[in-house]
């Protein structure tokens, strides 16, 4: 079976939905967060998306999703720390960003600022910084280590060593210790991220660590029987 993957969206639907119609015998496609647009606007696909969330959503929408009080067709959500099987393949996410500050907070108590009356609404969540949820925590990640038997794995932020700057200079490690503390536990098949809008494909932690750049640049196509893929321009 071929599946699809797709880098942050940042809210471009059109593009998500081209990719996708164009590839219409693909079943299901799977995302690394950042999928809504800077009001908080989320669009039906034209297939399957099965997402994780980035550190710019709307996250009152993300919370109504899990809660059931609000759905997207063919939008599905995936928790932190959490696994699903999908067409057989077995799916374990880490959404958002690492934050030593909060990183001890149980998830619940990630301070939030208030409710909006409605989604798309300003400001959008970009401007909400004061919105914690946009980051994982320690308990998330135990989950995570302690799950077994993942085909794939889902973070938006990277795993160390994963160098940026500027072409030439010193740059810096932007990856985060504790991707790389799930990927040593879980040994996952294929491990997918984002956030740098940079396509990168390395092993960490004897796993396949593969950046996914923005969707609207460009995608993956994964075969489930080799975990060998293929990257097309969008």
């Amino acid at each position: 079976m071929i599946l699809g993957a797709l880098g942050d969206i940042h809210g471009d639907f059109a593009a998500a939905a081209r990719i996708m119609r164009r590839h219409a015998e693909v079943p299901f496609w799977i995302s690394v967060g950042d999928v809504g647009d800077d009001i908080g606007l989320y669009e039906t696909p034209p297939s399957p998306l099965h997402w994780i969330k980035g550190n710019n959503e709307d996250f009152d929408f993300i919370d109504d999703l899990v809660a059931g009080v609000e759905s997207v067709p063919n939008l599905h959500y995936i928790p932190n720390g959490t696994d699903l099987r999908v067409h057989g393949v077995r799916i374990a996410g880490l959404g958002g960003t690492f934050a030593p500050t909060w990183y001890e907070t149980a998830p619940a108590d990630l301070p939030r600022p208030p409710r909006r009356a409605a989604r798309g609404m300003l400001p959008g969540p970009s401007a909400l910084r004061g919105d914690k949820r946009r980051h994982f925590v320690r308990e998330e990640v135990a989950r995570c280590q302690g799950m077994r038997h993942v085909d794939i794995f889902l973070s938006h932020e990277a795993p160390r060593p994963f160098m940026v700057g500027k072409a030439g200079g010193r740059g810096m490690d932007a990856g985060k210790t504790p991707i790389n503390d799930i990927l040593k536990a879980m040994q996952p098949r294929l491990h997918l991220f984002g956030h740098h809008h940079r396509f990168s494909d390395a092993t960490r932690q004897g796993v396949r660590s593969i950046c996914l750049d923005l969707a609207s640049r460009s995608y993956l196509l994964i075969d489930s029987r080799s975990w060998e893929y293929e990257r097309r321009d969008a």
